[in-house]
């Protein structure tokens, strides 16, 4: 079930990852989250595979997107060499930065999602951000350990 559900659904991944600025990053599952159920697609299933399927519309987009911002949800490339190392030569370009284990940090690279207006001109859900949840301004518990 790994197949694109649509040529619908794959124009609609293209077009979001269109909206990714230089130097920001998003994930397979973010794209998915903001795609609404397209007609004919089982739910359980749109669950189960939405990421996977946004990888495979992402795996055969047109030379306009920028296939290089879109990442998995573990802050990785999960592409092959030299696939892989393209992506990460393309996003250090960008001037995202990655960690000694090959990771980007959502707080400074995340994308949050293109705005308001555009999403509802698409019909489209507004993600949810990958970066961490801010903590309230409560002060926080000492830790004895």
């Amino acid at each position: 079930m790994n197949n694109i559900p649509s040529t619908e659904f794959a124009e609609i991944v293209w077009e979001i990852a269109r909206q990714v600025p230089s130097g920001k990053v998003t994930t397979y599952g973010q794209i998915a989250s903001m795609i609404p159920l397209l007609t004919g697609i089982d739910p359980a299933d749109f669950d189960r595979y939405g990421a996977q399927w946004v990888g495979a519309a992402m795996n055969i987009c047109p030379e306009d997107v920028p296939w290089q911002r879109v990442i998995n949800s573990k802050r990785e490339i999960s592409l092959p060499e030299p696939t892989g190392m393209r992506q990460r030569q393309l996003l250090e370009g960008e001037g995202v930065i990655f960690d000694i284990k090959a990771r980007v940090n959502f707080e400074v690279v995340g994308w949050d999602g293109p705005d308001a207006e555009w999403a509802e001109q698409y019909d489209l859900r507004q993600p949810s951000s990958l970066k961490k949840k801010k903590k309230s301004d409560a002060p926080e518990q000492p830790k004895l350990f």
